[in-house]
């Protein structure tokens, strides 16, 4: 869904810079990177900041001039944290995914410039929008690739293919029925006259304060399972 957009580096100096991109793009279901004369490129540096993403950087496109890597593109958005003389048309990293997910007829270019300068004003000039990413106003200068990531991370949620990941046993253990828990809410009542911290007949606004204690968490029935083996050797051992 995202293969219309493509990310583009000018001049990067750095071949780790290259290899980081390329992996901060992976992670985010994107593959089409282009580089705009890079300093060194291929490089085993790039290869090992990669950690995986060998795929895109073997396909990744090289190009002589900036004007030759978006010659197929009809939307041009240049990154830079550098305010501008002359204003521009703005958008947020999350205002730029909403231009661009969801056309995918028009071939998007999203520029990033040089680690220590970023983009020229010449190659703003060849840009519709000035991609700005919002964080601390006294310290605003973000690694490459880490600006990279904020950027394909929003696309990759706009484009809605996120893959929610299941932890360990959330969602396969079933959730405590209101019969077990009433079950459990009449152990737990016994239990806690046995062990003498209530009386049978005072403090009911303890068990109605624990039920709702509880009730909150929403319990599966592991969970009830354990609690309830806490409350048996509560009461094996006060029976002793």
């Amino acid at each position: 869904m995202l293969s219309h957009i493509k990310i583009v580096l000018v001049e990067t100096t750095h071949p780790g810079n290259i290899g980081a991109v390329a992996r901060a793009m992976k992670n985010m279901g994107m593959d089409q990177l282009r580089l705009v004369a890079p300093k060194t490129f291929p490089s085993a540096d790039a290869t090992s900041r990669a950690s995986g993403a060998d795929d895109v950087l073997a396909k990744a496109g090289v190009y002589d001039t900036l004007s030759a890597a978006i010659a197929d593109c009809q939307l041009v958005i240049g990154a830079s944290a550098r305010c501008r003389t002359i204003s521009w048309p703005e958008l947020t990293p999350r205002e730029c995914a909403g231009q661009t997910v969801h056309n995918p007829e028009q071939q998007v270019a999203i520029l990033f410039g040089r680690e220590n300068s970023g983009l020229k004003n010449h190659e703003l000039d060849l840009c519709h929008y000035l991609l700005r990413i919002p964080c601390n106003s006294q310290y605003s200068s973000l690694n490459i690739a880490a600006a990279v990531q904020v950027v394909c991370y929003e696309l990759f949620v706009a484009a809605g293919v996120e893959q929610p990941l299941a932890v360990g046993d959330k969602d396969k253990v079933p959730k405590a029925s209101a019969q077990q828990l009433e079950s459990f809410y009449g152990h737990l009542h016994e239990t806690l006259i046995d062990i003498g911290f209530m009386h049978p007949d005072k403090s009911k606004s303890i068990m109605r304060r624990l039920r709702r204690i509880y009730n909150r968490i929403q319990l599966d029935t592991k969970e009830l399972d354990i609690l309830r083996g806490i409350l048996r050797m509560s009461q094996d051992n006060q029976g002793k």
